[in-house]
């Protein structure tokens, strides 16, 4: 997971909350706490994808995707989808909708009928991506909540 998530962070800086160095100078116990607390509950999940070593780009272990789910505080019925990458060469392969759609059934499970997600304004190729797993822009822009000089739109769709 500590792989993936300096990956994430290298490839796609302003996506994430965490800058690189940050993500770096925190141990492996962090990263193994994390995935522990996160692996099982109502209220936030993440999800990571391992190819395996019978499928291209294995070998097991080498995680190429990951997508998390929290509720959101002020509406219990929607699920914000964040932290959301696949690696460089399993773009296109369906992967990103595997992942999402893991994310959407435990929303479900969990009685949380709607997602909601945020791009930064001008990532066209993630935005395109959402389109066409179902999100819709809601034409809400908010701050980044990093670098306020950016914003980010929300879509949202069906869990």
């Amino acid at each position: 997971m500590r792989a993936l998530r300096l990956e994430m962070l290298a490839d796609a800086p302003l996506a994430f909350l965490e800058t690189l160095a940050d993500a770096a100078a925190r141990p492996h116990a962090d990263y193994a706490a994390r995935v522990a607390s996160v692996s099982v509950g109502r209220h936030t999940a993440q999800f990571v994808a391992d190819p395996g070593a019978d499928r291209p780009g294995g070998p097991a272990g080498r995680l190429v995707g990951h997508a998390g789910g929290t509720v959101w505080p002020d509406d219990p019925g929607l699920t914000v989808v964040y932290a959301v990458y696949v690696t460089p060469r399993w773009r296109g392969s369906g992967l990103l909708a595997e992942l999402i759609d893991a994310v959407a059934a435990w929303s479900r499970a969990c009685g949380r009928p709607e997602l909601l997600l945020e791009v930064v304004v001008g990532n066209d190729h993630a935005y395109r991506a959402y389109q066409r797993l179902g999100f819709v822009d809601t034409g809400e822009r908010v701050a980044h909540p990093k670098l306020p000089a950016l914003r980010e739109l929300r879509m949202r769709r069906r869990a």
